[in-house]
């Protein structure tokens, strides 16, 4: 089984590599050392923690720990690799030189037998659950050990491992330590081969992420001097064909509320000039939060074309909508906001955080919209209701305190591994 996936990998692999050259003509942050995806790259201190977060979300949920990581081990070097540079973005701007970035290399046994060559780690931490025989292989016959944090199979992925329980199996078996979500979780990797005695229901460390740089006062600051008195909502991290939907339901919003203010936060930066060239289409009056002009009495939408200020823009705001969600990509993460005590809004879409979205709509602190007309209704409401706005903010945070406490459940299982480079 593993030669037939590796073969298939190589048949793969330059048609990814090539997939890249291209995204590369449109977003240059593609072009940035793509050695590293081949597995080249300086030499990494010896013994390094290496944390793999694939992108904006899983890096943002790994913070805490690598936080924690730096604290507790001061003399072991962090190498955290991602994906995406929207990932590489964020991880710069929330540990700048305290933490090296990489790009993990394609699971292809030359890559990722160079990459260990210059990494050298002493541990291995992935966030949430990216499955790659090769590189967990790896890690095996170099005796490094592998936690896989936060880890989580959706119900429609594990299917598919099914089919490839042969190759799971293996992938599973290298004396990987599993700290899963959640029961199901964990019932599943067991379905596909995980060892029971190294399978832990550890919780989501989402829930354990820390509010950086006091968004509250950055956003009440922002609120007062651009939309004091104005109805204001936002939609943050949305995707291609998201923002037109978005759109029309902001423009019904105005019919019943016409001093109300949108801000729009793309989810990657390649897409703030689409996004601002649809803008002009419509005709929406709009200023681009890079571009400091002031937010005017006839401005609809503000462009929030700039990285790191989603938090502070949903801090100044009435009313939160979580993208990715009118769109199959499956949701961000919705305890952004309710960390901030903000009522909440979504789409149908949220199979990437079926269970933190599951525990607030049972709590009452999120509204699913499936169109831009629901959209526009459960706006209105809110934005028309201060008391259910509270009340729904009170409770996402109520959900947010009540599941804390999974970051020392993974630290409990990690720091043991570590202990004796104290």
């Amino acid at each position: 089984m593993r030669l037939l996936y590796n073969l298939l990998i190589h048949v793969v692999a330059p048609v990814a590599f090539l997939l890249e050259v291209m995204r590369g003509i449109r977003d240059p942050s593609y072009r940035e050392r793509r050695g590293e995806r081949l597995g080249f790259g300086p030499r990494a201190s010896a013994g390094a923690i290496w944390v793999h977060a694939v992108s904006v979300g899983e890096v943002q949920a790994a913070a805490p720990l690598v936080r924690q990581l730096l604290q507790r081990f001061p003399r072991a070097p962090v190498v955290l690799t991602t994906v995406t540079p929207t990932g590489a973005a964020r991880c710069r701007l929330l540990f700048g030189d305290t933490v090296e970035h990489r790009y993990v290399p394609l699971d292809m046994p030359g890559a990722v037998k160079r990459f260990f060559d210059r990494l050298r780690p002493r541990l291995a931490i992935i966030v949430e659950t990216e499955l790659w025989p090769n590189l967990f292989a790896e890690c095996g016959r170099r005796s490094v050990p592998l936690v896989l944090a936060s880890a989580r199979i959706s119900p429609r992925s594990v299917g598919r491992y099914r089919r490839l329980v042969p190759l799971f199996r293996e992938t599973l078996s290298h004396g990987i330590v599993i700290a899963a979500q959640s029961g199901s979780d964990a019932a599943r990797f067991l379905s596909i081969g995980a060892a029971a005695e190294r399978t832990h229901v550890t919780g989501n460390i989402k829930f354990d992420f820390e509010l950086q740089d006091d968004p509250a006062e950055r956003g009440a600051t922002w609120r007062r001097a651009q939309a004091a008195g104005r109805p204001l909502w936002v939609a943050g991290s949305t995707h291609e064909g998201e923002e037109a939907l978005l759109l029309e339901a902001h423009a019904s919003l105005r019919e019943k509320l016409p001093d109300s203010l949108l801000v729009l936060v793309p989810r990657h930066p390649n897409r703030f000039a689409e996004v601002a060239q649809l803008l002009d289409r419509r005709g929406v009056a709009w200023v681009g939060r890079s571009s400091r002009q002031p937010v005017g009495a006839t401005t609809s939408v503000v462009l929030g074309d700039t990285m790191g200020e989603l938090m502070m823009f949903y801090a100044a705001a009435d009313v939160a909508f979580v993208a990715g969600s009118l769109v199959p990509v499956g949701g961000h993460n919705l305890l952004e906001p309710a960390a901030l005590g903000k009522p909440i809004l979504t789409g149908p879409h949220n199979f990437n955080g079926e269970d933190i979205y599951r525990k607030l709509e049972e709590a009452g602190a999120v509204t699913t919209v499936a169109d831009p007309a629901s959209l526009a209704d459960a706006l209105a409401r809110l934005l028309a209701d201060e008391a259910t706005r509270r009340e729904q903010g009170r409770r996402g945070l109520e959900v947010l305190e009540s599941n804390r406490g999974a970051l020392d459940r993974l630290l409990a299982l990690i720091v043991p591994l570590l202990d004796p480079w104290r």
